[in-house]
């Protein structure tokens, strides 16, 4: 008898169960991935706040944690990403995910090399061109996700992608329990990718006083803003949102400006790479210079709540998802428990859930 939690996903990427943790930036830390893969999920290590010198002792850090298959998340806009791109070849991760930006050029590189091309994709239309450039699978993002975000729930956006591709689905976006695993096996999808969720844990590296955060928040406490780069972003309402929200065009620059430092900082990116990932992040998503500068420096923002352990001083993104969600477990009894309540959801269907 067949199991129903052994998909495709399972299969191609080598992963006990149809789960995958997401890349969140200052967040998807080699301790997470680690924790998330030994519980059966396939993680990524969120490597598009890292430096090239600094993504292959953090494969190596993951390596040491667990001996179960995983992957890394990158964008081509980042300063160096050339160079990151031929240390996840030459490490032999065993899949990468990203947003837009790698061509077909590159996709053909880290298939050659067996590696699995996982993007993240918020619209039936960049799915289909996502695929066009040769793609294993996709992971779509309904409205509900956290960090970028579109305008679409996951439940009319997950089946509209299912029809319009032919390689396999990943669903995102509201997603945190076996019911959910169970709905979304049902639309069609392989599995669920989950952000807040896992970040909600205690695998999870992120300072304890930004989880509490994240524990107290309801779903009235979270919003959705334009003014960190001009797209739409979901995020827990904090005190430094509320000012960027009221900030005028002086501000926002000052505030730039001293983002861009503690950038370069923090990176050991120049100001001129800055700029040129700026410059990449606007002309591929059609970007002011502005809200492109503000896009390459964000993280800086995320950094103190995540790294810092400053959540008033910092940004708190975030899934809708966060707002009935109070509790923090290990990433193991978090799996055991999705993939328990997704057999009972599934037999209660009618559905053989076999171990």
């Amino acid at each position: 008898m067949s199991d129903p939690l052994n998909t495709l996903l399972c299969q191609r990427l080598g992963c006990r169960y149809p789960i995958i943790q997401t890349a969140m930036g200052w967040v998807a830390r080699p301790e997470l991935v680690g924790a998330s893969c030994n519980a059966g999920a396939f993680g990524f290590l969120a490597a598009a706040v890292l430096s090239p010198e600094e993504v292959g002792p953090a494969i190596d850090r993951v390596r040491s944690i667990t001996s179960a298959p995983f992957g890394v998340n990158f964008h081509m806009f980042q300063p160096g990403a050339e160079r990151i791109v031929d240390i996840l070849i030459e490490r032999k991760v065993t899949a990468v995910s990203f947003g837009r930006g790698p061509d077909k050029k590159m996709i053909a590189r880290f298939r050659d090399a067996g590696i699995a091309c996982i993007p993240t994709v918020g619209a039936v239309k960049h799915a289909k061109k996502m695929v066009e450039l040769g793609v294993d699978m996709v992971t779509v993002q309904g409205g509900e996700g956290g960090g970028h975000t579109g305008s679409v729930a996951s439940t009319v956006l997950l089946p509209q992608v299912l029809d319009a591709v032919k390689v396999p689905v990943v669903a995102a976006g509201g997603f945190a329990d076996g019911r959910g695993l169970a709905a979304a096996l049902a639309y069609g999808a392989q599995g669920i990718a989950m952000g807040t969720r896992f970040l909600m844990t205690r695998d999870c590296p992120v300072p304890q006083q930004t989880k509490e955060r994240y524990t107290r928040a309801g779903t009235d406490d979270i919003t959705l803003t334009t003014k960190i780069d001009g797209l739409p972003q979901r995020m827990i309402r904090n005190e430094t949102l509320a000012r960027i929200e009221k900030a005028g065009r002086l501000r926002m620059l000052l505030l730039a400006l001293s983002s861009a430092w503690q950038m370069k900082r923090l990176t050991g990116a120049s100001i001129t790479e800055l700029l040129g990932a700026a410059r990449k992040m606007g002309h591929a998503g059609g970007l002011t210079l502005g809200q492109s500068v503000m896009a390459a420096i964000a993280p800086v923002m995320f950094q103190r709540s995540m790294i810092a352990g400053e959540p008033q001083r910092g940004l708190l993104a975030t899934g809708l998802v966060a707002g009935r969600l109070n509790d923090l477990p290990g990433c193991d009894e978090l799996v055991a428990g999705i993939v328990r309540e997704a057999r009972s959801r599934l037999a209660a269907l009618g559905v053989p859930a076999s171990a």
